[in-house]
């Protein structure tokens, strides 16, 4: 592989590279405000110039005055280039920190986009994350020289339903614009006006209202557009990360989850960069789906007390299912997987079936379809059809089928994972024929009104576990907060519920399980594995 040298080191790059996109692959920040790796060159910031050893050529002299000659002459001193836009080539020599010009260049740049900006640090929510003050600390470190009134612009315009823009705030760096043009396929952002008077602007009569604009706000280096759901909500500071991947659909999204552990709340959800999966975004349901995983949690073991229920312990709620499974009849049994729910969780489960109550069928149920587009958002609204449907040998019945027989009277015991199913309303009817069932769920559902009892199990962001995505990857994530007291991963609650039963799930650790899924899976599956 071709390399060129940077700062003295070697940088290897790829064909159309350019110096900033090798060195950020590199691990090596160059400052920038206006590069993104996912949107095409501006080269408007000039954040990004560095030095490049090389003469200029002398058919397009530059002259400076020589002194001791009394005349002008070529002046072949290295040029200063935008590392954004210049190519990286074969040899080529670059500096960046040891070039005292490219250094100047860097400090003159920053406090010229600082000349007019208003010191909202104290109540800016990009505080703690922000470029302007991050490179104040590298590169300028010193107060800025005007002393006459700053220019003055809009603030706290909203934007649309999701984003408030602060003009004052803005460095015009086109992200947010290049995006909704290049990504988002919506051009409804613009730029009005020249030199300090500039400013972005939402289309005539539009507003900014897709299904990607909180992208708009991610991209932004600085605060001056912010997201009306994490506006004013907490400190980046107070916030601690965990890697993860979204539930919202079968692309599966590789994110960061921000969340505040001295309450145990999570607070947002970022992209995290996977050039196979998601490149560098994420959808606006995709990134509000966090509201969804703390609210209306099902938080304690429920029994059926004839129209009502009561509360119980996990540990009467295990034992009571325990019983029922006990007393029912293997070929009337029936046992649904989830779409919603991680892999784990459907192995454990599918396990149990398929070694103890070998007569039972097997079902699946799912979130019915939902938008999807070219971009990134899949039709299927579930994280992990394809990982549950890895969990058994053979096919797994449709939800259609599993109320059918119902209907028919071919089930008469239920035991099911998870709250979701595409049928709705009145065509979940049958359910009321059942004798038993046994829900294990995050959340109540439409399950709920038919279920014998229900047992609350712990959501993806508060467990080890994976999905597998449309593509066919095996993607692991990791826990961000704690499940609510009492409350623990499905699989865990499975094999308790089969000890219960006097059968033995060795599942003692999740690191047993996960190699017990890993050994039943085909080395086709196996290649498509990533780790997160």
């Amino acid at each position: 592989m071709p390399t060129f040298k940077l700062d003295g080191k070697d940088i290897p790059f790829e064909q159309g590279d350019t110096i900033i996109r090798a060195a950020a692959r590199q691990g090596i920040d160059i400052p920038h405000y206006c590069w993104h790796p996912g949107l095409s060159v501006a080269a408007n910031c000039r954040m990004c110039l560095v030095e490049i050893k090389a003469e200029r050529p002398m058919n397009m002299p530059i002259l400076k005055w020589d002194g001791d000659k009394k005349a002008f002459v070529p002046d072949t001193k290295p040029k200063l280039a935008p590392a954004c836009q210049q190519a990286a080539a074969e040899g080529m020599e670059v500096l960046c920190e040891s070039s005292e010009v490219a250094q100047k260049a860097q400090k003159s740049t920053h406090e010229f986009l600082l000349l007019n900006h208003p010191v909202d640090c104290p109540i800016c929510d990009q505080a703690g994350e922000c470029k302007l003050q991050d490179y104040w600390f590298e590169h300028q470190g010193e107060l800025k020289r005007k002393l006459t009134e700053p220019v003055h612009k809009p603030k706290a315009v909203p934007f649309g339903p999701t984003i408030v823009y602060d003009a004052e705030r803005c460095v015009m760096c086109t992200r947010c614009i290049r995006f909704c043009d290049e990504v988002a396929k919506d051009h409804v952002l613009d730029m009005r006006e020249r030199g300090n008077q500039n400013e972005i602007v939402v289309s005539p009569g539009r507003e900014l209202d897709n299904d990607y604009t909180l992208m708009t706000e991610h991209v932004c280096p600085v605060g001056a557009l912010t997201s009306k759901d994490f506006r004013f909500k907490a400190r980046v500071w107070f916030l601690r990360t965990a890697s993860s991947v979204c539930s919202g659909c079968a692309t599966g999204c590789n994110m960061h989850v921000d969340f505040d552990p001295r309450d145990n709340t999570i607070k947002r959800l970022r992209p995290r960069d996977n050039a196979e999966v998601n490149q560098y975004w994420m959808c606006d349901d995709g990134m509000l789906s966090y509201k969804d995983m703390q609210q209306a949690r099902l938080l304690k073991a429920q029994i059926r007390k004839g129209e009502t229920f009561e509360q119980l312990s996990m540990e009467q709620a295990l034992e009571h299912a325990a019983q029922v499974l006990k007393e029912a009849m293997p070929e009337k049994l029936g046992v649904v997987l989830s779409a919603t729910h991680p892999t784990e969780d459907n192995f454990v489960l599918a396990t149990l079936a398929s070694k103890n109550f070998a007569a039972a069928s097997l079902y699946l149920a799912a979130n019915p379809d939902w938008k999807g587009d070219s971009i990134l958002r899949h039709t299927d609204h579930n994280p992990n059809r394809a990982g549950a449907a890895q969990c058994v040998s053979g096919e797994l019945k449709s939800s259609s089928a599993l109320l059918s027989d119902i209907e028919a009277g071919r089930i008469e015991t239920l035991i099911v994972l998870g709250s979701s199913i595409e049928q709705q309303g009145d065509e979940l009817a049958p359910l009321a024929k059942l004798k038993t069932l046994i829900n294990l769920s995050t959340h109540p559902g439409a399950f709920a009104a038919y279920s014998t009892v229900m047992i609350p199990v712990a959501t993806h962001t508060e467990m080890h576990g994976s999905f597998v995505n449309a593509k066919g990857m095996l993607q692991h994530f990791a826990p961000a907060v704690k499940p609510p007291q009492d409350v623990e991963p499905a699989w865990l609650a499975l094999v308790s519920l089969a000890q219960k039963m006097g059968i033995s799930l060795d599942y003692a650790k999740f690191q047993d399980l996960n190699e017990a899924f890993i050994e039943a899976r085909s080395p086709q599956q196996l290649s498509q594995e990533s780790n997160v």
